[in-house]
């Protein structure tokens, strides 16, 4: 009975509604990937993972770090100025470059966390395999205890280098993942279209 005065109600109203709702997907919603500013973080990531190698390769030429994890640290940074890249790419809101800097980016915030774990491992052995300060006398001495400070130094800054870069990353996962929709198709919002009557004559 209901469906029946349904179908009568449909056909008696007229062709063109006062007042219609359709459902569209979102156009602008690829510009949210914007506002996380990607083109800077991703500058940011290639300049912080630049001073990254050559402060690691510095310290690997000089024999300061003897981990054996240097080379592949240094080769998995690489990685990093991928992902720098292609965020920078990605300011053109292409979907398949917004995927694949969704994907690198992901890769690079675990490189990340691999590289700050060498880099504690690299300064606690600098401090476990002590220092022959103690055996100065004088002037240098007073080098030599200067030399530590600036290891512990350059060793802060690379572990604080690292929680940046991971930061940078997340960051960009999250402004990529509500854009890329890689998961699961892009919301509809609903449109409301009010019909004006026509102009009587």
């Amino acid at each position: 009975m209901a469906e029946a005065a349904l179908v009568k109600a449909g056909e008696g109203s007229s062709p063109s509604p006062l007042l219609s709702v359709s459902f569209q997907k979102n156009e602008q919603r690829k510009f949210k990937f914007l506002d996380g500013e990607p083109k800077v973080l991703g500058i940011t990531q290639i300049c912080l993972n630049l001073f990254y190698i050559s402060c690691a390769g510095l310290l690997s030429a000089t024999d300061l770090i003897r981990s054996g994890l240097e080379i592949p640290s240094l080769i998995s940074s690489l990685l990093i100025f991928i992902a720098g890249g292609l965020a920078i790419g990605a300011t053109n809101l292409h979907l398949p470059t917004l995927r694949a800097c969704l994907g690198m980016e992901v890769v690079a915030g675990v490189v990340s966390l691999f590289n700050l774990i060498i880099t504690l491992i690299n300064m606690t052995l600098y401090w476990a395999m002590g220092n022959d300060c103690y055996y100065h006398e004088g002037q240098m001495k007073q080098i030599c205890h200067n030399a530590e400070a600036a290891h512990t130094h350059l060793f802060a800054e690379l572990t604080l280098i690292h929680v940046a870069q991971f930061g940078i990353s997340v960051t960009l996962v999250v402004y990529a993942a509500k854009v890329a929709h890689c998961c699961a198709p892009a919301p509809k919002v609903p449109v409301i279209t009010i019909q004006a009557q026509p102009a009587p004559q």
